[in-house]
């Protein structure tokens, strides 16, 4: 089971307990903290490749899409077709990786068709090429925080990915929704000694800049 968003808070403050707890050690900083490390080290792992083996990190979702004019999607130069489909709203936050956003798979919502990544450049090179109208494969690109899929037809995609926003708001109604607190982080276990060690580092650093900044001046006052 996945370790949830108040775990990983406790977690941390249990390491923090021979620091001195100031009132702006708030769960708020504290997560934001977790997180900001978390990306640096899950962007290390991403470039050896281990992140997508571990299924836990990923949870899926389903996006509606529109069409829209190809004109907006950075490629205005394909004429094979007047309208690519796209997002219809803004994309929650990805973690980003070495590669980019960390997106492990992309498909059609039956999971019957696979949707491959690729740059605006490189479809417009391959749909101007004379041997396109056999290719079967479909792609997408993520531009302006949006999701382009240039030859499909779908009224929705599902992307699994490590989601950097909370996205329980689109998976569920009001009710049904956990709180905050209790939704899953996406940070692998193996990490957290890293994470703990430089949150600490950070905010021992943090408590100590008050009493560097009076000694300097002290020091001022002295010459």
């Amino acid at each position: 089971m996945a370790t949830t968003i108040g775990e990983t808070i406790s977690r941390v403050r249990n390491v923090l307990k021979g620091v001195k707890q100031d009132a702006f050690l708030t769960d708020r900083l504290l997560y934001s903290l977790i997180l900001k490390w978390a990306r640096v080290f899950i962007k290390r792992q991403d470039d050896q490749n281990k992140i997508t083996r571990i299924d836990t990190l990923f949870e899926s979702l389903c996006l509606e899409l529109i069409q829209v004019d190809r004109i907006e999607c950075g490629c205005g130069g394909i004429t094979s077709d007047c309208f690519f489909m796209r997002t219809k709203n803004h994309m929650p936050g990805i973690l980003e990786g070495a590669f980019g956003s960390i997106i492990r798979n992309t498909t059609s919502v039956d999971l019957s068709q696979k949707v491959y990544r690729i740059q605006p450049s490189t479809f417009q090179a391959m749909a101007n090429s004379t041997n396109f109208k056999y290719n079967k494969s479909k792609y997408f690109w993520i531009l302006n925080g949006y999701m382009y899929l240039p030859n499909v037809d779908w009224e929705a995609v599902r992307i699994e990915a490590m989601w950097d926003d909370d996205i329980t708001y689109l998976q569920c109604d009001e009710k049904q929704c956990t709180i905050r607190q209790e939704q899953p982080t996406n940070i692998p276990d193996y990490l957290y000694a890293e994470i703990e060690s430089s949150v600490l580092n950070e905010i021992g650093l943090t408590l100590k800049l008050p009493g560097e900044l009076a000694e300097n001046n002290q020091d001022l006052l002295r010459t």
